[in-house]
């Protein structure tokens, strides 16, 4: 009697654990894939300068880059000679607003910084060795 309760349970449990990971597999798929910029999709970008900026220059730039249209938040480091902003991907473009800025600036060596593919791997330590990245990666493989 104990031995037939024991393989229910265990059978149950199975099929519990089974729908579950299939559940969560489902649930990566949707929502990794990859979708159009909507009006909540915030972008971050940098604008490295390439020379010696002050400080009044770095507060004229950060007031002139909060009046462009869908510039979200600005930081300028003068320490740095870059500008990190977030703008709204629906409204504007990274480059579009680096290209304006080197016009109304006259900062001619002023470029928008890109990751490379390496960068963008070693952006966050937790996410390579998750086993929801695991999964991720092999469903994205596989699809």
């Amino acid at each position: 009697m104990k031995q037939v309760t024991l393989k229910k349970v265990l059978k149950f449990t199975g099929i519990t654990v089974l729908l579950l990971a299939l559940v969560l597999c489902i649930h990566i798929y949707i929502v990794t894939r990859p979708k159009a910029p909507d009006m909540n999709t915030i972008v971050m970008a940098r604008i490295d300068i390439k020379q010696p900026i002050t400080e009044i220059e770095a507060q004229q730039i950060t007031t002139w880059m909060y009046q462009q249209k869908g510039i979200s938040h600005v930081v300028c480091n003068p320490a740095m000679d870059n500008i990190v902003f977030t703008y709204h991907a629906i409204m504007t473009d990274g480059y579009y607003v680096t290209d304006h800025f080197k016009s109304a600036f006259n900062y001619k060596n002023a470029t928008r910084y890109i990751p490379s593919e390496k960068e963008l791997q070693s952006g966050c330590p937790v996410a390579a060795t998750s086993i929801t990245y695991k999964v991720y990666s092999f469903f994205r493989h596989t699809l």
